[in-house]
């Protein structure tokens, strides 16, 4: 094998540029694998969640899925020639965007036979944001949530994961993803651009929902609207320091946490199972990632977006 290999990098911490360009395949420590990438999902912080102090051309990308072709030796738990999901999060190593790249045996998940390596790649990012959303709500059954920006990768694994605990959920997006919402679990939806969606959510709810899920940048000012007293308002972007608190309502920026991958693999599970739902809104040939990344960055998509790998177009 060569040890050059196509990626998509950062070229400099002075730009956000991407770029296509030919870089070093990276090598392993003990504790890793090197994985051949057949596809890779798009998240809206692939241009610029990188390490803060790396060298470029920096590899970018956060998840994705393929073959094991080469391993570490104190990897017991995996072998070569294994389909595998994957993350790559802060990696010196760099990220995802490539022909291949490496990951620790402890990010590791088993892709199931009746899953197709696109939808492997699409899970890990969206996957364990919704399961820690679903461990801030930390709901009852018969209990009422308002999603706001419920469409994307994130909000529509959290409307199957709330219905599925027995909660009452209402949901925000734009009104062509209405039905596609209620399908997946949603019992109420309602158009963010509608000047009245906040009292139709007030409504719906008799005067409130228990808990917000404020999934979108700049929603949580609005969404603290429609939970009622003493309810509680979960950000997910960051944007919690920007909504001013009332009515007894507490504001909670949802926290990523270093968990197993139990409750990762038992979503892959469900996945597979055809209990939970996966939505991939597109895929994208590998020689067209810029394009899918841009798309992404929109924050207007259905589901998740993926590109196949280099030879996997």
């Amino acid at each position: 094998m060569d040890n050059k290999m196509k990626a998509y990098v950062r070229t400099s911490p002075a730009t956000q540029e991407v770029q296509l360009q030919e870089v070093d395949i990276p090598k392993i420590n003990a504790d890793e694998v090197l994985i051949k990438v057949e596809a890779f999902g798009v998240g809206i912080h692939d241009r610029y969640f990188i390490p803060s102090e790396v060298k470029f051309p920096y590899v970018i990308g956060s998840e994705g899925a393929g073959t094991i072709i080469e391993k570490g030796n104190e990897v017991s738990d995996f072998n070569i020639g294994e389909k595998v999901i994957f993350t790559t999060i802060l990696q010196i190593h760099g990220g995802s965007w490539a022909e291949y790249a490496v990951a620790k045996q402890s990010v590791l998940i088993r892709l199931p036979n009746n899953l197709t390596v696109q939808q492997g790649a699409a899970l890990p990012i969206a996957g364990k944001t919704a399961l820690e959303c679903m461990r801030e709500i930390n709901s009852n059954k018969g209990d009422s949530l308002f999603i706001a920006g419920a469409s994307g990768a994130i909000g529509t694994l959290v409307i199957q994961l709330a219905k599925e605990k027995g909660m009452r959920i209402s949901a925000s997006a734009s009104a062509k993803n209405h039905d596609y919402m209620k399908s997946l679990g949603a019992e109420h939806t309602v158009d963010y651009k509608d000047p009245e969606w906040t009292t139709k959510v007030k409504q719906w709810s008799n005067g409130g929902v228990s808990t917000a899920l404020a999934i979108q940048p700049g929603t949580g000012s609005d969404s603290i609207k429609v939970v009622k007293d003493g309810g509680l308002l979960i950000t997910v972007s960051g944007d919690s320091q920007t909504v001013i608190p009332e009515r007894n309502i507490e504001v909670r920026q949802m926290g990523h946490q270093l968990f197993t991958n139990k409750e990762m693999i038992e979503l892959v599970r469900k996945i597979s199972e055809e209990k939970i739902n996966l939505v991939i809104e597109k895929q994208f040939p590998f020689s067209e990632a810029l394009e899918a990344l841009k798309k992404t960055e929109t924050r207007s998509a259905r589901g998740k977006v993926v590109v196949k790998g280099f030879n996997n177009n």
